[in-house]
């Protein structure tokens, strides 16, 4: 895939970001690799990627090695020179890195293994960091990690049908009931999980829909089909138009608030794919 010419400003754009924390390639001196938002390395190759540019190109081949260099030998990633490793920061780190072509390399494998060690027995995946306090609702796994998770290991060939993440999509399946915050983040589903928020960045309605559509276990099931109806009532003319969107992204076309995105109607088409495609077996 080549990026349209439509769609090139948008990419000479994210590249201008590229020295912002002080280093190249959206990152920092010390390697900070998720400072900066939303324009950090990994959120950077990611628009990139959604844009069309090539995995091979030369910032992404960049970013995916800076990802690498942080890789430890226990499967998790260390995104920040100091401090503690959450798993959080290791499923991000993985699925950008699958999204970047290293779905099924043997170093993804050890954290592909870790991610089901450290998998919780609601199904989910979950810090011990308590930034909100701690009560009933912190007992529980944090939803948006462990969507994330799932959105790395559906990308991986020989993980994507472990039977552990039936789990994980069920608790998410749960969340969709349940509502209330959850985990020790805190993560809900209101009035902003609603909005349709593109490009994928946090726990929201469209991406919560992308992932668990590579699960053949959530298509069939009542939740899932209750929060697309929710997805489809927000169509016009069959686009995806942007509802929320971080104001730092507002000058890029491809995910401008209030307008029909083209990258993202082509995700939801893939959710619709992928529906059928389940369906189908």
């Amino acid at each position: 895939m080549s990026v349209s010419q439509q769609y090139l400003p948008d990419v000479q754009e994210i590249l201008s970001h590229r020295h912002d924390g002080g280093a190249d390639f959206w990152t920092t001196p010390d390697k900070r690799l998720i400072k900066g938002a939303p324009f950090s390395a990994l959120e950077s190759a990611s628009y990139l990627l959604e844009l069309g540019m090539d995995p091979g190109d030369p910032p992404l081949r960049e970013v995916a090695g800076l990802i690498l260099d942080a890789w430890q030998p226990d499967g998790r990633f260390k995104l920040y020179p100091t401090g503690a490793i959450y798993p959080c920061q290791t499923a991000h780190a993985a699925a950008t890195l699958c999204r970047l072509g290293y779905a099924d390399d043997p170093r993804l494998h050890i954290t592909f293994r870790h991610l089901l060690d450290i998998q919780q027995p609601d199904g989910g995946w979950r810090c011990n960091k308590y930034s909100y306090g701690r009560g009933p609702e912190t007992e529980y796994s944090n939803p948006f990690p462990t969507l994330v998770a799932l959105d790395a290991f559906r990308q991986s060939e020989t993980f994507r049908a472990e039977p552990a993440l039936e789990r994980a999509v069920g608790f998410l399946l749960w969340h969709w009931t349940y509502r209330k915050p959850a985990g020790p983040c805190h993560y809900g589903i209101g009035s902003l999980f609603l909005q349709v928020e593109y490009p994928f960045r946090g726990y929201n309605l469209f991406y919560y829909l992308y992932v668990l559509s590579f699960y053949a276990c959530a298509c069939s099931d009542p939740r899932f089909l209750e929060a697309l109806r929710v997805l489809d009532g927000k169509l016009s003319d069959g686009q995806i138009i942007v509802e929320r969107v971080v104001p730092k992204l507002g000058r890029l076309s491809f995910c401008r608030k209030g307008r029909p995105s083209g990258p993202a109607t082509n995700r939801y088409r893939e959710i619709l794919r992928n529906i059928q495609g389940h369906a189908s077996l």
